[in-house]
Formats: C-alpha cells, structure tokens, sequence
C-alpha cells in the first residue's frame, strides 16, 4: 500500500510549489486545432526515463514542492505511469492526473481513488459531433463523458476545461451538461495561440501572466520551462543537472521578467484546476 507522507513545509527556490510534468507526446487523441504540445498517437515518450522521472520526484519533494501533475500527451500511456504516481505519493506530494479520460484501465480507477490523487479532463461540447470535431476521434465524447461519471460514482475530484476551439462548438452547453452531471469544478477558456494553435512564433502574450510564478513544467526530454504553455521558453534541463540549480539560475530570472503579468490571471498553482492541456492543461489563463 502507498505511504503518503506529510508534504514540505520548505519553500522550493523561485517560490515553485507546483510541478508539472509531461512525461509523455503520445495521445490516443489528436487535437489538431489546439494541442500546446503537438500530441499523438506516433508520438514517443521523450528522453527522460522512469528513473529519471523518480529523481526529479525526489528532488521535488525535498526542495518544497507540494503538488505534481502528470500531463502529456495522455499520461496514463506511459509504461511507468503507475509506479510515478506512487513514488510521488510516497514522497509527500499531491498528484492530479490530467487525463483526457478515453481510455481508463481496472488498475488506474484504483490509483484514482488513492487519497491526494485528483483527475483533470478537457470537454469540448455536449454532442459526439461537437465534441469530436476538436479531438479528432470518433467516440472520445461518449468515452470521456461516461468515464466523467465514473470518477464521480467512485467519488474522485474531476475538474475540467473547456476550451472553445472552433464556431459553433457548444461550449456553454457543454458547460451546463457537466453541471448536471455533477462536475463543480468547471474552467473555461479561448484558444491559446501554442503548438497546434499556433499561427506564427508563439508569443508571451498568449500565456496567463503567472507562469514561473509558483510553477514550473518539466517536458519529455527534461527541459525545464515556466509551464506547459511556456514551452517556447527553456530555462534549463534536469538531465544530468537538477531543478535547484534551473530555478537559481539567471535564466529562469529573466524568462520570468519576460513574462507579462496579468492584473486577473487565473492561473493559481495552489490548485491544479491552474493548468490543463486544453486551455492550457497548460495555465488556465484568463477567459478574455
């Protein structure tokens, strides 16, 4: 059985309490309109290896992270997916999965229901057509929709984002069909011009203003940035180096001085409801 230890009471350099870590490009799921982080199903799992991943935890917990979040890509298709989650519970951390909710294993349902464990989704309309229309699989509404249910049968916090893509996608709907299904931890956001999105060179413009402020994203080859959406700006890597050292370094000084606040950002790294892939998974930036 998983220990979950008292998390730390220390501080990580930068003020960093939330972590996000993108362990995996591969997604069932392909997101053309949107996806910050080019996903999909030919997508590999990066560089970085499991143990890898259990140091960085390690490092985490001990410099005074308090919560990870698994990310992709689809998190739950990378092969130590599980034994992650463990060791950051058994490290004193809090977890959310972000999930797009697809595809769910009998083993992962039970790792969902560990206290200090909460799952994350993105919904996009409330008709298979609308809904699919932004993921590019046929069946993924009904699949995250009944998955949606479950959680909330089993008694799981979910949050969700919904990301308003393309016209007419029925994002107020959609809205309203989770209320009644029993969702309370609702986002909703525009499209963020990152990744698949993104017409031009990204811009810091289109991140919520509190990226680096309380949070730091870790990608798939072990690139340091100030979130999932910030991905445009490396700041360091933990292969062969540590987080320490990337949020002491000058670097990660002046990518956070580049960043431009805003006044009404949402984004707040005491909550993982802060970041999902779909407004994005990553920040939850202002709905504008």
């Amino acid at each position: 059985m998983t220990a979950v230890l008292e998390p730390p009471t220390n501080t990580a350099p930068g003020g960093v309490t939330f972590l996000e870590l993108e362990i995996t490009g591969r997604c069932q799921l392909t997101c053309s309109s949107h996806c910050y982080a080019e996903a999909g199903p030919t997508k590999g799992h990066g560089t970085m290896t499991g143990d890898d991943w259990k140091t960085v935890i390690e490092e985490a917990a001990r410099i005074g992270v308090r919560k990870v979040q698994f990310i992709g890509g689809e998190p739950t298709l990378h092969p130590d997916f599980a034994d992650l989650v463990d060791h950051a519970l058994d490290q004193g951390l809090g977890v959310q999965v972000y999930s797009n909710l697809y595809r769910v294993k009998l083993e992962h349902w039970a790792l969902f229901e560990q206290p200090g464990v909460s799952l994350a989704t993105s919904y996009y309309a409330d008709t298979d057509d609308g809904h699919d229309a932004v993921t590019g699989r046929t069946g993924s509404h009904a699949a995250t929709r009944a998955n949606i249910i479950e959680a909330l049968r089993r008694g799981i916090h979910v949050q969700v984002g919904i990301v308003d893509v393309l016209d007419g996608q029925r994002v107020d709907q959609a809205r309203a069909d989770l209320e009644e299904l029993g969702v309370t931890d609702i986002n909703m956001d525009r499209v963020r011009g990152v990744g698949n999105a993104s017409k031009v060179l990204p811009s810091t413009s289109e991140l919520c203003g509190n990226c680096a402020s309380g949070r730091a994203a870790i990608m798939p080859d072990g690139t340091v940035t100030p979130c999932v959406l910030g991905r445009f700006l490396p700041t360091g890597s933990v292969k062969g180096g540590s987080l320490k050292t990337v949020f002491e370094s000058d670097r990660w000084g002046q990518v956070k001085e580049l960043i431009p606040p805003r006044a009404h950002a949402a984004c707040t790294p005491a909550d993982s409801n802060d970041c999902d892939p779909s407004r994005t998974p990553a920040c939850n930036p202002k709905y504008n």
